[in-house]
């Protein structure tokens, strides 16, 4: 190939050949009948996909500053649910619904209700990069609405909270 064909590129190794000629072949037998019907051991070899490699492989391609950005056909939840005030019962209420019409609904959610901040839960969220998030607050539940942020573009969007599930249903 010509010099001003060539391009240079960044890559990641994700699979693998090894030949391992007659190492294993002959301790084991492994033997075919050659052109003249002499027995020839097995010319061997292994080629592989590392799993490891791919998750790599694919945080690699997909994150920010902020963390991962899983493609949703990968990502290991759909979405994250935020509840900004676990201690408010109103909150708690509200989205301890959601999370069971979501998941009766069939979509898989990492609902986070610990008592922490909400910069706290907001910078966990980022870093584990699910395709879309919900968070619930004192604020947008008295307005009948919840926050939807999608990971990837960061576009934040209040929906009317009895819309949510539909807006996550297949």
């Amino acid at each position: 190939m010509p010099p001003e064909k060539l391009e240079t590129a960044r890559g990641i190794e994700v699979g693998q050949t090894f030949y391992f000629g007659t190492k294993y072949s002959v301790p084991m037998g492994a033997v075919v009948a050659g052109p003249d019907g002499a027995e020839v051991p097995l010319e061997m070899g292994s080629y592989g996909i590392g799993v490891s490699r791919l998750v790599g492989a694919l945080i690699e391609a997909h994150h920010d500053d902020a963390g991962i950005i899983w493609p949703e056909s990968v990502a290991p939840f759909r979405l994250g649910l935020i509840n900004l005030r676990p201690a408010d019962d109103k909150c708690r209420a509200a989205a301890d619904d959601l999370y069971g019409k979501l998941r009766g609904a069939g979509v898989e959610v990492l609902y986070d209700d610990r008592d922490e901040s909400p910069g706290a839960k907001f910078a966990a969220m980022d870093l584990i990069g699910l395709p879309d998030q919900l968070i619930l607050g004192p604020r947008g539940l008295a307005a009948g609405n919840i926050e939807w942020k999608h990971r990837r573009s960061g576009t934040r969007q209040d929906l009317p909270l009895d819309a949510a599930v539909q807006r996550f249903v297949a």
